[in-house]
């Protein structure tokens, strides 16, 4: 046995919990994050840069929420379906138009929902809640208070309040927050370049017809994929042989050209070795962890090289992607100022008993299935950490804990959805 497998193995039986092997990586990063404006129309999914603070108030004049009568509370106090108050139509308040009057005593405006209150009005009286009695008159069937039916001026939003903070991940409705107040740039964090190295012997590319012991390449393309949905750009740098000059050459290249690496190299142990010699030889202060108490994903290798994150992660696929989204998922948001990772998680009842050993975090993926009441059932979808359908069978993943030894059928569980 060579130093460096003897050096390898014993880093793999000393291996760190997800947590502290992520927290260690993170903690080496630099905290700058690269700024760009960009314009909010095509800010969907982007990390705030910096905190956004109104530039006016919303709404800019008061505003009907129904559909009725601009109306002087104090002329409605008292009215009942018995006893109605008499108000006298002087107006009617188009959609985009200003009022053309103010009210006085005994007097209304017909208004719709989003119309602007005339000068006198204090409330709105629902259409519903009044009689019409002539061409220019309404009985007012019930009282108003004061604001009732009305948004006041700046009652959303008012001039210098923080409406979105830095690191907020920009959804729908924040941009159509956004162009209302007349933001119509924002400063965000910039998109990461993530070059991927791919290397195994075994590999073909896609598009060609795989020989004898060859596989077609799945975790370049399953990284890129992740990657994009992350909101960053993959660069797949290609295939390259189990050749320790050559992935070297490749990873130098990537670092050179990239914010963040990942070497996607294979199961066997002299991959792994190469791997992690690749690694170490990138710049200082190279390896940071190898091997992470977790299933699958052991091997996993966190570095850090020249300033940047270089990952080495399993070439099984499931392992794969397990280990991207427990480890580079984080660590781009990180890079991005991002307050929190994206995730969609849903509650469901497990069906079976999941076996687990203590001392390491096991991710299981399991399809979801309604049940006649409406809840979920998780079911355990088991299958070797090479075999790429597992996961297409699947809809999430759930976490056993540390040393939680397992969980047991009826339990409920939280599903990260894919």
């Amino acid at each position: 046995m060579s130093a460096t497998t003897r050096t390898t193995t014993h880093e793999l039986f000393n291996v760190r919990t997800p947590p502290d092997a992520l927290s260690e990586l993170l903690r080496a990063l630099p905290a700058a994050v690269a700024a760009e404006e960009v314009a909010t129309a095509d800010a969907l999914d982007r990390v705030l840069a910096e905190d956004v603070r109104s530039p006016g108030e919303l709404p800019t004049f008061r505003r009907s929420t129904m559909d009725g009568y601009a109306v002087r509370a104090g002329d409605t106090f008292g009215a009942t379906e018995g006893l109605p108050a008499y108000l006298e139509i002087v107006d009617e308040v188009f959609m985009g138009r200003a009022p053309t009057r103010s009210l006085v005593v005994g007097q209304c405006a017909r208004i719709a929902t989003g119309g602007m209150l005339p000068e006198g009005a204090d409330a709105v009286l629902m259409v519903e809640q009044t009689q019409q009695v002539g061409a220019t008159t309404i009985e007012a069937l019930r009282a108003v208070a004061p604001g009732e039916n009305v948004v006041k001026v700046g009652e959303d939003v008012r001039v210098g309040d923080a409406v979105l903070p830095r690191g907020h991940t920009l959804r729908a409705q924040d941009l159509g927050g956004l162009v209302a107040l007349g933001v119509t740039s924002v400063r965000v964090a910039r998109r990461l370049r993530v070059g991927v190295v791919s290397g195994g012997d075994e590999l073909v590319d896609p598009h060609q017809e795989p020989g004898a012991g060859q596989i077609r390449d799945i975790n370049s393309y399953t990284l890129g994929a992740l990657i994009r949905r992350d909101g960053h750009t993959p660069c797949l740098l290609g295939i390259f042989p189990d050749s320790f000059d050559v992935l070297f050459a490749a990873a130098q290249r990537a670092l050179a050209e990239d914010d963040v690496v990942i070497l996607s190299a294979g199961s066997s142990v002299s991959t792994r070795d190469m791997t992690a010699q690749v690694i170490g030889q990138l710049g200082q202060p190279g390896v940071l962890v190898h091997g992470v108490s977790l299933k699958p994903g052991k091997p996993t290798i966190l570095g850090l090289c020249a300033g940047r994150p270089v990952f080495g992660l399993p070439g099984n696929p499931v392992s794969c992607m397990v280990t991207y989204d427990l480890f580079v998922a984080p660590t781009l948001a990180h890079l991005s100022g991002a307050s929190a990772i994206p995730r969609r998680t849903v509650s469901a009842r497990l069906s079976r008993n999941v076996p687990s050993a203590t001392g390491r975090e096991d991710y299981i993926q399991v399809r979801l299935e309604q049940r006649p009441d409406g809840g979920l059932d998780a079911v355990p979808v088991f299958g070797k950490s090479n075999l790429i359908f597992t996961l297409i069978r699947s809809d999430g993943m759930l976490k056993v804990p540390l040393d939680a030894g397992g969980l047991s059928a009826g339990a409920m569980v939280e599903v990260v959805l894919f």
